[in-house]
């Protein structure tokens, strides 16, 4: 093992991501000097904290292709993605009670789906291929004339599969439908330009491409054709009146440096981590042979892979792997022993699915500890599969062939 490995290794950036250090640094003025709030306009504190979120509206907005007075600031994705199919279906549900979203959607999006449908608005859940893509005329069969929202992620969480954001944009505007991605995983991963790709509203995490925790903007889009929400927070009529309370000055500002930072450092990190990705691969297919990749083979997230091996189940060997940071996405989803429902719909056998692991490298990932990822889960691969009875009678009939 190279001497520049520091263990344990992290590569689960699908989850979260560590803090720039330029980042921080950013941000740390804000806790002390720089305290003041962004809505207090009778003095310089205040002032210099209303700068700091604007200068941050406008980086945020540039990493997208948006103008500044279009993103909203949030606690997070999850918050805006619910700010967009609740507050879309109370200030639209009197157009029509139809909205269309994916089966392998983040559980924010289903389950805000979910409460909608009790609401009594009719839900479509379009189903994926077996790469886990959306096809375009699956949303086009699904649209019917009281059709209010279309809401299909941009990449996959678990998977890395980017969705075909580009058509589906350009249909609802055909049909004169709104459209929303969640780009949490994307943003500043690929680029996004939401005017020439016809979408209408944005969600994004900070903590998804080295920002801190806690804080998020939405991209509400405000011509041709202005979008307007109905809020789910009242108060002080903060960020156009969409989202009231105090802003997080640290937490904003943080997010408009890490996405000047990785719109700035994209195309290198995207060959980067591309290379990493694919050498990760080949290498373990080399050693163990028969390695499935789940999800599309090109229409991913540079930093992605998510794959399966024989006879082995992905909690045994996450368990194994003690010195690397990796997620099982079959075992169980966090808190919920259930299988991936990603990988379920994209009817994977039930061996494949229980088998899978997600790896997610980012922009501090080293070639060194990409080596030494290969080195542990060959090993421990190879030592479930001699444990491994069904295994072990499978090599015996190859050989015997």
């Amino acid at each position: 093992m190279s001497e520049k490995v520091k263990l344990p290794i992290y590569l689960d950036y699908h989850s979260t991501t560590p803090v720039d250090p330029l980042v921080l640094e950013q941000m740390l003025p804000y806790f002390k000097e720089e305290f003041g709030n962004a809505s207090s306009k009778s003095h310089c504190f205040g002032w210099r904290a209303e700068f700091a979120v604007e200068k941050a509206r406008t980086q945020v907005a540039k990493a997208i292709g948006a103008e500044s007075s279009e993103i909203v600031f949030t606690s997070g994705a999850t918050e805006s993605n619910n700010a967009v199919l609740i507050g879309i279906a109370e200030k639209y549900g009197h157009l029509g009670k139809h909205i269309i979203t994916s089966s392998i959607e983040h559980k924010c999006i289903l389950e805000a789906a979910n409460y909608l449908s009790r609401k009594g608005f009719d839900i479509t859940l379009l189903p994926v291929n077996k790469e886990g893509q959306v096809e375009i005329e699956e949303v086009r069969k699904a649209i019917r004339p009281d059709t209010i929202l279309i809401s299909v992620m941009m990449a996959n969480n678990e998977t890395g599969t980017i969705q075909p954001f580009k058509e589906i944009g350009a249909l609802a505007k055909e049909k004169n439908i709104l459209f929303h991605t969640d780009a949490a995983q994307a943003v500043g991963k690929i680029r996004i330009n939401v005017k020439e790709d016809n979408i209408d509203l944005l969600s994004m995490s900070a903590h998804k491409l080295c920002g801190p925790k806690g804080v998020g903007a939405l991209f509400v889009r405000r011509r041709e054709p202005r979008v307007v929400l109905e809020p789910l927070m009242h108060g002080g009529g903060q960020e156009r009146g969409f989202r009231s309370g105090t802003l997080n000055v640290p937490g904003i500002v943080g997010l408009g440096k890490a996405c000047e930072i990785a719109t700035e450092k994209m195309d290198a990190e995207i060959s980067r981590l591309s290379y990493l990705r694919d050498y990760l691969l080949s290498e373990l297919r080399k050693e163990l042979g028969e390695v499935t990749l789940n999800g599309h083979p090109t229409d991913r997230l540079p930093q992605s892979l998510n794959i399966s091996f024989p006879h082995v189940a992905s909690d045994a060997l996450v368990a194994r792997l003690k010195s690397i940071a990796i997620s099982s996405t079959s075992a169980c989803m966090s808190a919920a022993s259930v299988p991936s429902y990603v990988l379920a719909a994209m009817k994977l056998s039930d061996e494949v699915i229980h088998g899978s692991i997600r790896i997610g490298l980012g922009r501090f990932t080293t070639q060194d500890e990409v080596n030494y990822a290969i080195l542990s889960i060959v090993k421990a691969v190879k030592e479930i599969q001699a444990n491994s009875p069904t295994f072990q009678r499978t090599e015996a009939r190859m050989e015997q062939k």
